[in-house]
């Protein structure tokens, strides 16, 4: 099965939900959060940066579990241009 490429609405939700969950990392270190969650800090970083905008699911519940943020926070994150993009 072929993956289809990211719209440009999902590469933007990607980077809004990396920007949210750095902001949450605030005062723990990027190593720390990566060990807590289970991933390779490496994969954090391209979480962060925007690199990688549709991390797996499972890589997200564990983000926020490691960082004390609700999952429905998150994905109001992921979400909140949607409802614009979709009334165009």
């Amino acid at each position: 099965m072929v993956r289809q490429p990211l719209t440009p609405a999902q590469i933007a939700a990607g980077r809004r939900l990396g920007a949210a969950l750095r902001v949450a990392r605030s005062g723990r270190s990027l190593v720390e959060v990566a060990v807590a969650a289970g991933i390779s800090p490496e994969t954090l970083r391209k979480i962060e940066g925007g690199r990688l905008p549709a991390p797996a699911f499972g890589t997200v519940v564990c983000l926020s579990q490691a960082l004390g943020v609700p999952l429905s926070d998150l994905a109001d994150v992921w979400l909140a241009d949607t409802a614009v993009d979709q009334a165009s």
